[in-house]
């Protein structure tokens, strides 16, 4: 016998009015005890009930009574309805007596439970079927919050409506760093932006470059990392003009440099002197700024919190200011100090001789790669081009060659190495490929590493602190011990070449300085300085590497927009690195290819550029073909100076 029959039949039958996980139910009472009861819906399923979850019992017809219950309910008036509470708790069925009159049916005590029930902010629970009316002033708080609610729904939805139809809203633009940068994410904007990016599918950064609260991918990358690494802007503090030693002893011979044409930092020189037998004087020259920054004054506090100059294409932030750096750069028709290692070496190109010291210097030229590659290359070592500095660029040149011969590096087989430099105008980049392994390039890398190199020794002899590149094992750490560095196959490295641009190069000069005077050295290794200074800068150094090579992952990016999609051009070359990783020709642009089927490593393809993102750095490309192979395999890397 179903329900419906069974109170057909048995109309005198009690139902009961329980609540049951927050909902108000009714149902035929089957079987009872004190805590229990067996009841029965409609529907004609049964279920036991705790006697504690009874409201009301009553014996009027089971069907419809909870649906004519509620649609009753939803039509009091709530706010009367409250004010017919007062102040003291009170059980729904005596409220539905003063409500509907002395004697209530039970459809209408129900209706007021219900009533009661669904409105929380009127009316506090106070146990079962009791409540108790919210006070006034709370009740009118609650109100309002809900109203406040209500409309920032309704204005986060226009907000919605606007960023999915790439439109600013008002308002958003002054509140642009934070949101870009550090959004609250329980803030009305946030959460515009990411109901924006889930109903359109796409990323809340690529909501916000749509809508242009982002102005441009370039100012964003930068942006994100200005406040990691430079949160109180990069202009430089008050700091008084650093006082040079003018008793220093000037150098015979003339300098030159050897720079890229963007460097305006030049820490590094050379000269040649001819000897009245037969030898040559080779002076390695570095800029000595270690005389005009003391120890723990304001610009030591600069260099420790920067620790190197950050570098990126068509810019870059300097370690020291200006005001620092123009008094020691070694530029051309000026007298500047100097740290300088003299190597006498015979014809044959032997060393017999070193001599470390600190002078002052004059620069005859600033030499710049771009200008003096055409008349120093490989092509012509063997006959003079008639630059005026060929010579001495040729015996430089020589002694680099030998140089390298002792390190164990030396290996004419050896695959060229490939740099690539990034020279940015008006927002229109410039890549050019250099070969690492030019006269120009191995001219200075050699000299560098035996300054560096021998340095670090001196420093050894002489027991002074320093602070050391090393590799063992394949691994490079910094260490303050003089440890071997296998890559470069020297007994130990020192950076000291770079001391306008990097910190450890400046520290490790102060302590050479310190030796030449005969003086106490700044740093030992007791104090722990050097450990401070080394684990800070291998942090930050390596920070403002990784920011480096985003930027040029950028330019490149924004390459191919300039030279390929803004010209209708989709194909373009590439060198298989491993699996489905490519090389993209003209730059060290790494990206993955799905669609590129098994092919060896330095195989060329051609590909098809389907997306290119600049602000998320992404770049798909499409497999199209294989191309015939290159006979020369060309390879980047990096050598550690």
């Amino acid at each position: 016998m179903t329900a419906s029959e069974f109170i057909d039949k048995k109309i005198h039958q009690m139902n009961v009015l329980y609540e049951e996980e927050g909902c108000f139910k009714a149902a035929l009472i089957m079987s009872e005890s004190d805590a229990a009861l067996q009841v029965e819906s409609l529907s004609g399923k049964r279920s036991k009930i705790k006697a504690g979850n009874v409201l009301l019992r009553f014996e009027s017809a089971l069907a419809g009574f909870i649906e004519t219950a509620t649609t009753q309910a939803e039509s009091l008036d709530l706010d009367f309805v409250w004010e017919c509470c007062g102040e003291p708790e009170f059980n729904f069925a005596d409220l539905a007596a003063d409500y509907f009159g002395a004697k209530p049916t039970a459809a209408q005590s129900a209706t007021i439970a219900i009533k009661l029930h669904s409105a929380p902010m009127y009316f506090y629970r106070k146990g079962r079927g009791r409540y108790k009316a919210a006070p006034a002033e709370t009740l009118k708080l609650a109100l309002a919050a809900v109203e406040r609610k209500k409309r920032q729904a309704e204005q986060m939805a226009g907000w919605v409506v606007l960023l999915n139809d790439k439109k600013l809203p008002d308002g958003f633009a002054a509140n642009a760093d934070a949101l870009i940068y550090n959004p609250d994410k329980n803030s009305l904007e946030w959460k515009a932006i990411d109901e924006a990016a889930q109903t359109s599918g796409r990323l809340a950064l690529s909501v916000m470059a749509d809508c242009g609260l982002i102005a441009n991918a370039h100012d964003y990358h930068l942006g994100a990392f200005l406040r990691e690494m430079f949160s109180e802007g990069v202009g430089f503090a008050a700091f008084e003009a650093p006082i040079i030693d003018d008793d220093l002893p000037l150098a015979k011979a003339t300098c030159f440099s050897i720079d890229d044409a963007t460097t305006t930092e030049i820490d590094d020189a050379f000269s040649l002197e001819n000897l009245p037998s037969g030898n040559t004087r080779v002076g390695i020259h570095i800029a000595a700024p270690a005389l005009g920054v003391p120890v723990e004054s304001a610009l030591d506090s600069i260099v420790c919190q920067r620790l190197s100059t950050v570098y990126m294409p068509g810019n870059k932030i300097t370690m020291l200011p200006e005001g620092v750096v123009k008094p020691f750069s070694l530029d051309a028709g000026e007298t500047k100090p100097a740290l300088s290692l003299y190597i006498e070496i015979t014809p044959s190109f032997e060393i017999v001789a070193h001599e470390t010291c600190l002078e002052k210097i004059k620069i005859a030229d600033n030499l710049r790669h771009d200008e003096i590659e055409p008349f120093f290359n490989a092509g012509t070592l063997e006959k003079d081009s008639g630059h005026p500095y060929w010579a001495r660029l040729k015996q430089l040149f020589g002694l680099a060659e030998s140089l390298e011969v002792a390190r164990g590096k030396a290996n004419p087989n050896q695959a060229p190495q490939i740099d690539y430099n990034f020279y940015v105008t008006d927002g229109i980049v410039k890549i050019v490929a250099r070969e690492r392994g030019s006269p120009m390039d191995k001219l200075v890398a050699e000299l560098m590493i035996y300054a560096n190199s021998h340095w670090g020794g001196l420093l050894k002899e002489a027991n002074i602190a320093g602070i050391y590149r090393a590799q063992t094992g394949g691994k490079v750490f910094m260490t303050t011990k003089a440890e071997p560095h296998q890559g470069l196959g020297v007994a130990q490295y020192s950076w000291s070449t770079s001391p306008l641009r990097r910190a450890v190069d400046l520290v490790n000069q102060r302590q050479l300085i310190a030796m030449i005077k005969k003086e106490a050295a700044p740093y030992s290794e007791k104090d722990g300085k050097l450990n401070v200074i080394m684990r800070n800068f291998e942090q930050t150094y390596g920070a403002y590497s990784e920011f480096q090579t985003r930027m040029e992952r950028y330019w490149s990016l924004q390459y191919l927009n300039q030279e390929y999609l803004s010209k209708n051009l989709r194909e373009i070359t590439a060198v298989v690195w491993r699996d489905n990783l490519v090389k993209i020709d003209g730059m060290f642009y790494i990206t993955k290819v799905p669609s590129l089927p098994e092919r060896n490593v330095g195989s060329k393809v051609e590909l098809t550029i389907l997306h290119v993102d600049t602000l998320l750095m992404e770049l798909s490309c499409k497999y199209v073909g294989d191309i015939a192979a290159d006979p020369v395999t060309v390879i980047e890397d990096v050598t550690e100076i």
